[in-house]
């Protein structure tokens, strides 16, 4: 061994000798040519002023300021003022009947952000390649400063709109309710927006991703499709805010109709129904696509079985709450506890890899990316316990309207907090994946190896 060491190493320290002696490292020829192109664009372009000329053959980096740090760090704002909202405005209708699921929709939005700028952060500190697994250029592609301005930018505005809003009720304005709905139509407009501001390649990628996600029996699943199909999967709650807002004020409700009119009635039932079971539906036909595409692989048909599960388990749960009796009570534990195996066995053996009996460490893989092979152990026991949120609705918890209304709004957050951090062991296990088969990078190195040392 010692020998086969040693002959390794005398080869490494002759190919390093061979290119340090090689013209194309020796040679001054290179920084010959950069100063006749120098001497060049000075001439021709800026009338032999080199000050000017370095503005743009050198161009400086831009500064990082903490402007980011503080609206990143001040973005609990939103969550607190729309907490106090909900309280202060108990004996107010409009606001908990209204404006707070407005309020909930961009709250939901502006913490997923935040936690994919989270996600940004580490994939790039531990040198996952993330923009080579989405295919996103990297010129355009967002990073977590950019994330996390986002973000900070959508809790801002909300929290001038939330406190204007409560203000304006307490004047006694008319049509205060009507605010929400100008939020509304800015971040509509914004989204839209054809203009090259506000990320617009990010914006029209997300657009074209929804696009392949809505159609997706017609379009090629790609990564990014179905990673963020599965984010939808963990936003069902924005999506129901997202519909009684739309039922709400695309019908003038908030002119000439009660409140009741979008949260009762048969048709509003069946439309809540569709609501929430329409990203597992899409989840699954993404699945059943890359079966037929990928020489018919079984485990897409596991994975579309996975969402299909879910699909029973939330059937079972609106059941439940229209004809709350025993046998549905078991019903709801039965299928929700089988839907919840299913996605533990998936989220902790296909998307991250772990659950190995055979590897080096112990029911992880054989390679990590983290050095603290605890903190593995930890995230499988969070996203555990952030699994079984649905207990909740089986619990006979005797709680008031405001409760039950922050209750949820927190279930809802804890959902997202779930799926940003099974977010970072998804694309670590496909780094992972593609870094052994040389699709991470794009050469292949050559055949020398370092040594490892201790």
């Amino acid at each position: 061994m010692e020998h086969c060491v040693s002959e390794q190493q005398r080869a490494t320290d002759l190919f390093s000798e061979k290119v340090k002696r090689s013209p194309f490292s020796s040679s001054d020829k290179v920084l010959q040519l950069a100063d006749e192109v120098e001497c060049i664009f000075m001439k021709h372009f800026t009338g032999n002023d080199r000050k000017v000329a370095m503005k743009y053959l050198k161009p400086q980096q831009p500064r990082n300021t903490h402007m980011i740090t503080f609206l990143v760090c001040s973005r609990a704002l939103l969550f607190h003022s729309h907490v106090s909202g909900i309280f202060t405005s108990t004996g107010n209708s409009a606001y908990m009947e209204i404006v707070y699921h407005v309020f909930s929709m961009f709250a939901l939005i502006s913490l997923h952000i935040f936690l994919y700028g989270c996600n940004l952060f580490m994939w790039k500190n531990t040198r996952i390649n993330h923009n080579f697994i989405f295919d996103f250029s990297s010129n355009t592609a967002l990073t977590h400063r950019d994330a996390f301005l986002m973000s900070a930018s959508i809790m801002c505005t909300v929290v001038a709109a939330l406190v204007i809003n409560l203000f304006l009720k307490n004047a006694g304005v008319a049509y205060a309710n009507a605010l929400p709905g100008a939020l509304l139509l800015l971040s509509t407009g914004v989204l839209f927006c054809p203009f090259d501001i506000f990320y617009r390649s990010t914006r029209y990628c997300f657009m074209r991703v929804m696009r392949n996600i809505i159609f997706s029996p017609f379009y090629k699943v790609l990564m990014a499709d179905f990673f963020m199909a599965d984010q939808l999967t963990s936003q069902i709650p924005l999506l129901r805010h997202m519909e009684f807002t739309a039922c709400y004020f695309m019908a003038g409700s908030f002119r000439t109709h009660p409140y009741e009119t979008c949260t009762s009635g048969q048709q509003y039932k069946h439309l809540a129904y569709v609501i929430s079971f329409l990203p597992y539906f899409w989840r699954a036909l993404q699945c059943l696509r890359r079966y037929l595409e990928e020489g018919h692989d079984i485990n897409q048909l596991a994975n579309a079985g996975k969402y299909v599960s879910a699909m029973v388990a939330a059937a079972v749960r609106f059941k439940y709450a229209a004809t709350p009796t025993p046998f549905w009570v078991w019903m709801v534990i039965i299928s929700s506890s089988g839907a919840t195996i299913y996605q533990l066995y998936w989220d902790f053996v296909k998307d991250w890899g772990f659950l190995n009996p055979k590897s080096k460490n112990r029911w992880l893989r054989n390679e990590l990316i983290l050095k603290n092979k605890s903190i593995y152990y930890v995230s499988m026991m969070l996203n555990l316990a952030l699994r079984l949120a649905w207990t909740e609705s089986v619990m006979k918890i005797h709680i008031g309207k405001v409760e039950s209304r922050l209750l949820d709004f927190s279930l809802a957050s804890l959902e997202i907090i779930r799926r940003g951090h099974w977010n970072f062991y998804r694309l670590e296990n496909e780094h992972l994946n593609n870094v052994g088969k040389f699709r991470a990078v794009k050469t292949v190195p050559l055949p020398f190896r370092e040594l490892e040392t201790d």
